[in-house]
């Protein structure tokens, strides 16, 4: 039985919420400030954290920052009033997992849950720490790269976007599955944020090799593979 923990100062939303979990077969604990909630998710018994972003004590995004901070990578949705983009970005990129604008729907939220914990028990059967592809290999321990022995230095978000390039190798990836799973956006912010990041990391995974890896779809999205 998966195990949530709901931290939410409204009385009505956090009872609403631990009672469709409950009835849905979930164990549910509740919390009702941000100190209390930083307090039983640092145990790390559960299976995925629902926030409020905005409680008293300390707020979500400082009860986010930190579980991160204490090594603590349990999934969280945060749920928010606050539901502008640059809102959600900041969610998001601060270490959230999904993000929810009030008011929602308990089947929605639900169906995310769900896709959270399904998303790590998948992570903790078959963990994979090192992705290769024709001369190019990844060790996603040491965090390290070479393309034909060579070392390729990425910065974070390359080295993102790569992994993610690798694990979906000779498959056509559009810019929304990019957006998702590289910058946890789920929405178009509108800006040429990948084809920057994809020109610096093609200088630096296919410069100097007489055959490229990553390729350009165009009117669809990219691809990694050996073949143009």
């Amino acid at each position: 039985m998966a195990k949530i923990l709901v931290i939410e100062d409204d009385a009505a939303t956090a009872d609403f919420i631990v009672k469709g979990l409950e009835e849905a077969g979930f164990a549910a604990d509740r919390a009702g400030g941000g100190r209390d909630g930083l307090f039983l998710a640092t145990d790390g018994s559960y299976d995925c954290i629902v926030l409020d972003r905005m409680l008293p004590g300390i707020d979500g995004m400082a009860v986010l920052a930190g579980l991160r901070g204490a090594g603590i990578h349990t999934p969280v949705i945060i749920l928010s009033a606050l539901g502008a983009p640059e809102d959600r970005v900041k969610g998001l990129t601060d270490g959230a997992d999904d993000y929810l604008t009030k008011p929602f729907t308990f089947a929605e939220l639900q169906a995310r849950i769900g896709l959270l914990i399904r998303r790590g028990s998948a992570a903790a059967v078959a963990p994979q720490t090192v992705l290769r592809h024709d001369d190019l290999e990844m060790d996603l321990l040491s965090r390290r790269v070479r393309r034909a022995g060579r070392p390729v230095e990425l910065q974070p978000r390359e080295f993102r976007l790569l992994e993610f390039l690798l694990r979906h190798a000779e498959q056509v990836v559009t810019r929304t599955m990019l957006l998702e799973g590289v910058w946890d956006y789920h929405f178009d912010p509108g800006t040429n944020v990948i084809d920057v990041h994809l020109s610096r990391l093609r200088r630096k995974v296919d410069d100097g090799f007489a055959r490229p890896l990553l390729h350009t779809v165009r009117g669809v999205g990219y691809r990694l593979g050996t073949e143009a």
